[in-house]
């Protein structure tokens, strides 16, 4: 394994012995690598910059797209109301013309009432008149003796006939003036005069009202309509501008990761060079740690501790109730038993790895680091920072770590830390050939 720490050019018997122009080809290749891998650095820290920015883009336009959702249905609630209004007041002006109707069949009532009042006077003075002669009638009779005693009953039973009609008379007179006044009152309160405002019956006044109440809620709407309106308008330009921003965020991510990429190669094509600089330790070491996890897996096949069709399964069965989701596949208990001695072995190769892993062609971890192989414990924050093992890392760095069939592939990417902190890391990967057949391959992460 390559040691750290870099041979000085001074110590280098390799260095002191060649030729000026090959040591100085030699000085000018690692410089190159080093500017490669600040740019590198550099790249990365922007692609992650973009890329939260745009994953906050996306979220405001979302946002902006929900509230202007909740704006045309503001404007249509707006025109609900109007509309509803509109018909409320085409109602209460049909009750006030029903009423008027009403008011005026009720002083035609009013009218004949006061005629039954008057005929039931008359009936009151003629059965007065008639109680008058029926008892001058009685009278006489008596005055005749025995010859006038039948008309004598006669004239009692007219009498008091008489007197039973004064009394009906009377109690309708009383009955009409009690119903007149009522719907009189009634009359004054539902007819409309002419006189102004002030002169309404009360019921027109409480229409007033009403219709003062809606014709309000209707300038109201109208208003909040037009405001609704003016919103609306706005937020189809917003919608419109955050949808270049969102596209123009897009292409500078995909110009950075070509400017990412090409440093990257860079940084290859220095290690290529047989070259030793500051990441070819973690090349080597990433490369060494494939080859043992291949050697071991070759070993389980031969043995029949798992199966070719066991090994190279693709069909993730989800963990239920995990949050980062957690899947099994029918290689797990083989990474469990054999991946750790290779993976906790390769973190003591220096305090700037962080981390170190076999994942299969799909990104998918069996078995991280013990650190990061911790259960979950419902905490979406520290699961998803502890609890690493049996997930799927399809990212760009992920995937192109688990899909490289070249000897090496070495990346700079952003690491997100939890809590917005970030690092910028270089990961080595190199791949996995079990039995002559892909499987995935070894990343292995470290700090500048």
């Amino acid at each position: 394994m390559w040691s750290l720490k870099r041979h000085e050019r001074a110590g280098d018997p390799v260095a002191a012995s060649a030729p000026p122009q090959q040591a100085d080809l030699t000085a000018a290749i690692r410089s190159i690598g080093q500017q490669a891998s600040t740019i590198g650095r550099e790249s990365a820290e922007v692609r992650g910059v973009l890329d939260d920015t745009t994953k906050t883009s996306e979220r405001s336009a979302q946002a902006v797209a929900a509230l202007a959702e909740q704006v045309k249905g503001i404007t249509r609630s707006q025109d609900g109301i109007g509309s509803v209004s509109t018909t409320s007041l085409q109602a209460v002006e049909r009750v006030r013309v029903a009423v008027e109707d009403v008011g005026r069949e009720v002083s035609e009532v009013v009218a004949v009432l006061r005629e039954v009042s008057s005929a039931a006077a008359t009936i009151t003075q003629i059965a007065l008149q008639t109680r008058l002669v029926a008892f001058n009638a009685s009278v006489e009779a008596k005055r005749a003796g025995e010859a006038g005693r039948g008309f004598g009953v006669v004239a009692d039973a007219v009498k008091d006939l008489a007197g039973k009609v004064e009394s009906s008379s009377k109690e309708i007179m009383r009955t009409v003036g009690v119903l007149d006044a009522r719907i009189d009152a009634l009359s004054r309160e539902i007819r409309m005069n002419e006189g102004g405002a002030d002169e309404q019956g009360a019921f027109h006044k409480a229409l007033a009202d009403v219709q003062g109440g809606v014709n309000d809620i209707i300038v109201a709407a109208q208003q909040s309509r037009t405001i609704s309106a003016g919103l609306d308008q706005q937020m189809v330009s917003i919608v419109a501008e955050m949808g270049q921003t969102g596209r123009a965020l897009g292409a500078a991510m995909k110009r950075s990761e070509a400017f990412l990429g090409v440093s990257e190669r860079l940084i290859e094509l220095v290690a290529e060079c047989g070259i030793e600089t500051d990441d070819t330790p973690y090349i080597v070491a990433a490369q060494e740690a494939a080859g043992q996890i291949a050697k071991l897996l070759e070993d389980a096949l031969r043995t029949g501790a798992i199966d070719r069709a066991a090994l190279f399964d693709e069909n993730y069965q989800p963990m239920p109730g995990t949050n980062p989701a957690q899947h099994t596949t029918r290689f797990v208990a083989i990474a469990d038993r054999l991946f750790p001695q290779v993976q906790e072995r390769m973190l003591g190769l220096s305090d700037k790895v962080v981390f170190c892993i076999a994942a299969d062609r799909n990104g998918y971890i069996a078995t991280h680091n013990r650190k990061y192989n911790q259960p979950q414990r419902g905490d979406l924050a520290w699961d998803s920072a502890n609890s690493r093992y049996r997930r799927i890392f399809n990212d760009r760095t992920g995937l192109a770590s688990a899909r490289n069939e070249r000897p090496f592939l070495l990346q700079t990417y952003r690491r997100d830390m939890g809590g917005g902190q970030f690092v910028v890391m270089k990961e080595a990967a190199a791949p996995i050939t079990v039995d002559g057949r892909h499987w995935g391959g070894v990343r292995l992460a470290f700090k500048f």
